[in-house]
């Protein structure tokens, strides 16, 4: 079966159609992409511009040039990065530790067994631990002083 010259042009002519409607069509969503990729990624408004004119003028070398240089996390990981070491930073101070040498302790210690240094009271009445600052037991209302505290039991009840 010949191949007659008219066709085989009219369908090259389709193919170059269809072939640059799909690279003007690759070449767009290339375009939009860098633009919302790169809008995930950066609050800077020349950086953003200069991706998507990177990647218009020089598209596919433009796609590979923008993908080396963008920023690795975008704003929704730096956020949550930044939370994660919030979080780990507040567990890390909220270790007990011991005023008097420094060495962890327990929440429910009244006393350091290294340096024996007064972590915790405890209240006369309801044998609650209380923190030492504290003149009024927050468990049983009673008023704690110096005297009492962690030994004989206080007469007195606050007065509300």
């Amino acid at each position: 079966m010949p191949i007659d010259p008219s066709s085989f042009s009219e369908y090259l002519q389709y193919l170059i159609g269809f072939a640059a409607a799909f690279l003007a069509a690759l070449w767009l969503s290339l375009i939009f992409w860098t633009f919302r990729d790169i809008r995930a990624r950066t609050r800077d408004n020349f950086a953003r511009i200069l991706a998507v004119v990177v990647v218009t003028v020089l598209s596919i070398p433009g796609i590979v040039i923008y993908l080396i240089l963008r920023p690795g996390r975008t704003l929704e990981e730096e956020y949550q990065h930044t939370l994660e070491e919030e979080a780990l930073l507040k567990a890390i101070e909220e270790i007990n530790t011991c005023p008097g040498c420094g060495r962890h302790t327990r929440e429910d210690w009244i006393l350091c067994p290294t340096c024996q240094t007064s972590l915790k009271k405890s209240c006369p009445s309801c044998r609650k631990l209380l923190e030492l600052p504290w003149n009024t037991c927050p468990y049983c209302g009673n008023a704690i002083n110096e005297n009492t505290a962690g030994g004989a039991e206080s007469d007195r009840p606050l007065q509300v």
